[in-house]
């Protein structure tokens, strides 16, 4: 493992991929966009159902490293926004199930990774914050993913005054799914992804990319891309046998 690379663990069917830059505030340089990138592509390469997204450190992840921007011409800066938009699709692209595991504060684009993961728990200590809006560059591309999360006015809130929302706070407001105190957090990210990887695995990768197609189109549209989706999942072997195990009153037996 390269100095700082993220921490890549496989348990069962779950890979577990922890940032442990914490003198850093785990945050997103360039070196550890790239690592991180390579991590969750080499994890969605594998037969794995899950993948957890953690951190060590006082910080979740603080966003971008501002010593990958500060004096760095346009071509530079534009080069690193996309490698960090790179990291938010693949872990949308990948077929398994990603959750963040959030135990403490997470900030610009560091936010942008938590509302970037399908799933996310957070500990009662976390905190969520577009800071970029109290300062001098504001959080334009971490808000793209946050604004989905949590609805315009709310997302203006965060953009535009910079202050952190707590985690009970980030819960009401739909970015996270489970807030719990602390000494429960692994428990509850082991529960939660355990009850969202059952099933059909093909079934759920299709379904996955599927939703992730349709959220932001019109409603017509997103129609027209769910009707052929899901028509044609309908004869995937996992349909047949769930369909199958229904009628037939029996537990039904997963071969993908």
């Amino acid at each position: 493992m390269a100095d700082g690379a993220p921490r890549v663990e496989r348990d069962g069917d779950v890979v577990r991929i922890t940032m442990v830059r914490a003198a850093r505030r785990n945050a997103l340089s360039r070196e550890h966009l790239t690592q991180l990138l390579a991590a969750v592509t080499e994890a969605g390469g594998t037969d794995a159902t899950g993948i957890v997204l953690a951190a060590e450190g006082p910080v979740f992840s603080a966003g971008h490293d501002f010593a990958d921007v500060a004096g760095k011409p346009l071509t530079e800066v534009r080069s690193l926004l996309r490698l960090c938009t790179d990291l938010m699709s693949a872990i949308q692209d990948v077929p398994q199930v990603v959750v963040a595991r959030v135990h403490a504060l997470a900030t610009a684009a560091g936010c942008q990774l938590v509302a970037s993961c399908d799933l996310a728990v957070a500990a009662e200590s976390a905190g969520f914050a577009a800071p970029g809006g109290k300062g001098g560059w504001f959080c334009h591309t971490p808000m793209v993913a946050i604004a989905r999360n949590v609805g315009r006015k709310r997302a203006m809130e965060l953009a535009l005054t910079g202050d952190v929302i707590d985690a009970r706070t980030a819960l009401d407001w739909g970015l996270v799914n489970r807030v719990v105190p602390d000494a429960e957090l692994d428990a509850a990210v082991h529960d939660l992804l355990s009850r969202a990887t059952r099933g059909s695995r093909a079934s759920k990768a299709w379904g996955k990319q599927t939703m992730y197609a349709q959220l932001d189109r019109p409603q017509g549209d997103a129609y027209a891309t769910a009707i052929e989706v899901m028509a044609a999942a309908s004869q995937l072997d996992g349909a047949r046998e769930g369909m199958s195990a229904f009628l037939e009153k029996r537990p039904p037996v997963w071969t993908d």
